[in-house]
C-alpha cells in the first residue's frame, strides 16, 4: 500500500472536514431538504475540482505572485458567503417560511456550494503547497495529481453527503420551532462571521 497516498487521504480529510463556509452552507441547504444539502455537497465537490485543477496547472501560483488578484478573489468570496450569512439571519424575522419560500431558498444549491468553494482562494494556496510534498520525484507529474484530486473530490462527496444525512435524520427534532430557529441563528451567524473575517483580512506584507 502506497503509504504517501494513506498519508494524503487523511490529511485531506481533515481538510474537507473542518468546519467552515462549506460545512455551513450545506447545513443551511439541508435544514429546507436532504436533497438539497445533498446538492450543495455535489456544488462544493465541483468547486472543489476547479481548485486542484488550477493548482495542477500553477495558476494557483499566479495568485501568489499577484496579491491584488488574490485580494479581489477573495473580496468577492467574503461578500458572497456574507450575503449568504445576512439572508439566514434575515429569515429569523418570521416565525416559519412558506413552503414556496423554503422552495426558492433551496432552488439553487449547487451554484450555492459551487461558489462558496470557488470563490475561496485560499483553497487553490493549500492544493498548490500540498500536492506537491505528495507526488514522488519518480512518477509521473500529472496522473499522480489527478488522483491526488480524485481523492479530495470524492472525500467531499462523501463527508457532504453525510451532513445532509444527519441533518435529515434530526429532522424530527431540528422541526421543532425553538431548534429551528437555533440552528438557522447559528448557520447564519457562522457565515456571517466567515465572510466578514474574509473581507475584513488585510492583505499579506
Amino acid at each position: 500500500m502506497d503509504g504517501q497516498l494513506i498519508a494524503f487521504t487523511g490529511i485531506a480529510a481533515g481538510l474537507v472536514a473542518m468546519p467552515g463556509a462549506d460545512f455551513a452552507v450545506v447545513v443551511r441547504n439541508a435544514l429546507v431538504s436532504r436533497r438539497a444539502g445533498a446538492v450543495c455537497g455535489l456544488g462544493i465537490a465541483a468547486g472543489l475540482l476547479v481548485h486542484t485543477a488550477l493548482a495542477v496547472a500553477g495558476v494557483a501560483a499566479v495568485l501568489v505572485a499577484v496579491p491584488a488578484l488574490f485580494h479581489a478573489l477573495r473580496l468577492l468570496g467574503g461578500a458572497y458567503v456574507l450575503q449568504l450569512g445576512v439572508r439566514t439571519l434575515w429569515g429569523l424575522r418570521r416565525s416559519a417560511p412558506a413552503p414556496e419560500e423554503a422552495t426558492a431558498e433551496a432552488a439553487h444549491p449547487l451554484r450555492q456550494g459551487f461558489v462558496t468553494n470557488v470563490l475561496n482562494p485560499k483553497a487553490s494556496l493549500t492544493f498548490l503547497s500540498l500536492l506537491p510534498q505528495f507526488v514522488p520525484a519518480s512518477s509521473p507529474a500529472l496522473p499522480r495529481t489527478l488522483l491526488l484530486a480524485l481523492i479530495v473530490c470524492a472525500l467531499a462527496l462523501g463527508w457532504f453527503q453525510l451532513v445532509a444525512l444527519l441533518v435529515e435524520r434530526l429532522g424530527r427534532w431540528l422541526r421543532r420551532p425553538r431548534a429551528a430557529r437555533g440552528l438557522q441563528a447559528g448557520t447564519g451567524v457562522a457565515l456571517t462571521v466567515l465572510g466578514a473575517a474574509l473581507l475584513l483580512e488585510p492583505l499579506p506584507g
